[in-house]
């Protein structure tokens, strides 16, 4: 999925960007260097599409958009905002302990860490609500506290099974929010969170 979703954006990405990048890799005599024979490749020819790392490739997909589109309002655009945001969501992920309890209808998440991920902790868990409040019928209430927060979710009975079986982390990546949701920090359409 994510080849095809990259090979799409990379055909919006007009040919004369390729052109700039591969002029620019160029020496002093003219003759191109690894990388300039490489970007004239004709596509499909390369056998790797991943650039490497997760967060990078969540940049380079939305920059490829922002460039491919002529009615890109780049004041209104901050890749910082969206950095900072995966950044978040990259602490959370690896560094956050969370403790789960069994509420009537849902589960109660308190999510907690060391002081450096404190911040992100709260920023994504705040955020998360926010943003998912009501999909599919599931009621988030999120509140900070000193070190995290405390996310409490509630679902339809029907739900219940798959809350418990995804767990914190699973409810977080669970359905196709980020994209949407990356897109619009990016862009400006919304702030961090």
């Amino acid at each position: 999925m994510n080849r095809i979703l990259i090979t799409a954006i990379l055909a919006l990405v007009p040919a004369s960007a390729f052109a700039q990048s591969t002029e620019m890799m160029s020496n002093d005599t003219g003759s191109m260097g690894t990388m300039g024979s490489m970007m004239m490749m004709p596509t499909g020819t390369i056998p790797a599409s991943e650039p490497g790392q997760g967060a990078f490739a969540a940049i380079g997909e939305i920059v490829a958009a922002l460039q491919a589109d002529p009615n890109t309002d780049w004041s209104m655009v901050s890749i910082d905002t969206l950095r900072e945001h995966l950044r978040d969501m990259n602490v959370v992920t690896i560094d956050a302990n969370v403790v789960t309890e069994y509420i009537d209808g849902g589960v109660r998440f308190t999510i907690t860490g060391a002081p450096a991920v404190f911040p992100s902790i709260q920023r994504m868990a705040l955020g998360h609500a926010a943003f998912m409040q009501g999909v599919n019928g599931w009621q988030y209430e999120a509140v900070k506290q000193a070190d995290g927060a405390v996310l409490s979710i509630v679902v339809p009975e029907a739900d219940l099974a798959q809350l418990k079986g995804l767990g914190f982390f699973g409810m977080l990546a669970s359905g196709m929010h980020h994209q949407p949701h990356h897109w619009a920090m990016a862009s400006g359409q919304m702030p961090g969170g």
